[in-house]
C-alpha cells in the first residue's frame, strides 16, 4: 500500500499536461477531535491519491487543514468520500477564484502538533469555542460600524498585497506573532468593540476568534469562509466589495485578483506592483515582489550575490547547497535586507 508520493513535480506537471484535462483548486478546514490522526492521515492518503487527488494537508488532533487540486472529473466522488467522514459531512469547500491546472504538484498529508501553529500551550482554550460567523454581507454592514475594530490575521507579506479598507494589518511573519499583539494592541476594548476577523479561508481567524474569547472580549466575529467566499459572495450577490488588491494564496498561484488597485510597490525598484516571486538562486527562494524590468535586471534574483549562484553550473549550485540548513528563520518571507523597499 503507497503512503507517500513518489514522483516528482516535474514529473506530475508533464502528466498534467499529457491529461489535458482541468482541474479545481480548493481549500477546506475543520476544527474536530481527532483521536488517531496518524490512521486517519493514511486513509486520506490512499483514497485520495486514487482519485489523482494534489495538494498540502495537515491533520493533527485539533481537526484538518487542506489546500487541494481535484480533476474536475472527479469532484462528485471526493465529495462524496468527505461526506462520508461524520466531522466533514458538508463542510464548506473553498473553490478558488482563479484555477490552474498546476496549482499543486504532490499530494502531502503530514500529521502536525497543530493545524495552524499558535505558539498557546493553554489546556484551558477550546479551539472549538469559536467567535460568530458572518456573511459578506453582515461584513460589509460591521465594518461600517463605527464601534468596529477589523483586523487582519494574516502575515505581512499577504496583507502587503491587498487587504480590507480600514484594517489594521500587524506586521508579523507568523499567526503565533499576532496573537499576543493583537491581544495587547487591543486590550482596552474588551468590552466595548466589536471585535471582526478575517484570514483567507477562516481557519486562522477561527482559532483567534476563540482565543480572543478565551481572553475575556465580549464581541467577537469571523468573516465566514474568509476573502475566498467573501469574492465569491459579492459577485454572486452583487455586493460593494471593499476589499483592494490581491489576496496572497499558499499555492504556485502565489495570488488571485481581487480588485485592480495595485496597492503594494517592487522591492528593488519602488515601482508599483504586486507580484511575488522566489528568488531564482534555490539555495535562497526569498518570496519578495518583483517588477517585470527588475526580473529582467536580476535574472529573478533577490540580489547580486544570488544572481552570480545563479550563473553557476547546476552541479556548482547543487554542491553549493549541500549540507546548508534551511528554515523559516533564515529565509524570512519579503524580509532581507537585500531588498531596497522592504527591510
Amino acid at each position: 500500500m503507497q503512503l507517500y508520493n513518489t514522483l516528482s513535480a516535474k514529473e506530475r506537471a508533464e502528466l498534467i499536461e499529457k491529461a489535458g484535462k482541468d482541474r479545481l483548486t480548493l481549500s477546506f478546514y475543520k476544527y474536530h477531535h481527532i483521536k488517531n490522526p496518524q490512521i486517519f492521515r493514511n486513509h486520506l492518503f490512499v483514497t485520495w491519491d486514487e482519485m489523482d487527488v494534489l495538494g498540502r494537508i495537515y491533520i493533527a488532533r485539533e481537526g484538518i487543514n487542506g489546500q487541494l487540486s481535484v480533476p474536475a472529473d472527479n469532484f462528485r466522488a471526493f465529495k462524496e468520500h468527505l461526506d462520508s467522514i461524520t466531522f466533514l459531512k458538508d463542510v464548506r469547500l473553498n473553490i478558488a477564484i482563479e484555477h490552474d491546472d498546476k496549482s499543486f504538484l504532490k499530494l502531502k498529508v503530514k500529521v502536525r502538533n497543530k493545524i495552524v501553529a499558535d505558539g498557546l500551550n493553554d489546556d484551558t482554550f477550546d479551539v472549538t469555542d469559536k467567535g460568530v460567523h458572518v456573511d459578506a454581507e453582515k461584513f460589509n454592514e460591521l465594518i461600517e460600524d463605527p464601534d468596529t475594530i477589523l483586523v487582519d490575521m494574516r502575515n505581512h507579506y499577504e496583507s502587503e498585497i491587498g487587504h480590507f479598507k480600514n484594517a489594521i494589518t500587524p506586521d508579523v511573519d507568523t499567526f503565533r506573532d499576532s496573537l499576543p499583539i493583537i491581544e495587547e494592541d487591543l486590550k482596552e476594548h474588551k468590552e466595548d468593540k466589536k471585535l471582526v476577523m478575517y484570514c483567507t479561508g477562516g481557519i486562522r481567524c477561527e482559532k483567534a476568534s476563540a482565543y480572543f474569547k478565551h481572553k475575556g472580549f465580549k464581541d467577537v466575529y469571523q468573516l465566514e469562509g474568509g476573502i475566498i467566499e467573501y469574492t465569491r459572495q459579492v459577485k454572486g450577490k452583487d455586493l460593494e466589495n471593499k476589499f483592494i488588491g490581491k489576496n496572497f494564496v499558499f499555492d504556485e498561484r502565489r495570488a488571485e485578483r481581487i480588485s485592480e488597485d495595485i496597492i503594494a510597490h517592487c522591492h528593488q525598484c519602488g515601482k508599483p506592483c504586486d507580484t511575488h516571486v522566489n528568488c531564482a538562486n534555490e539555495a535562497c527562494h526569498l518570496l519578495f515582489i518583483q517588477c517585470e524590468e527588475c526580473a529582467e535586471k536580476m535574472n529573478r534574483c533577490c540580489s547580486e550575490a544570488c544572481m552570480e549562484v545563479v550563473a553557476l553550473p547546476y552541479e556548482e549550485q547543487k554542491a553549493l547547497r549541500k549540507g546548508k540548513y534551511k528554515s523559516n528563520n533564515i529565509f524570512k518571507k519579503g524580509r532581507s535586507e537585500v531588498l531596497k523597499f522592504k527591510g
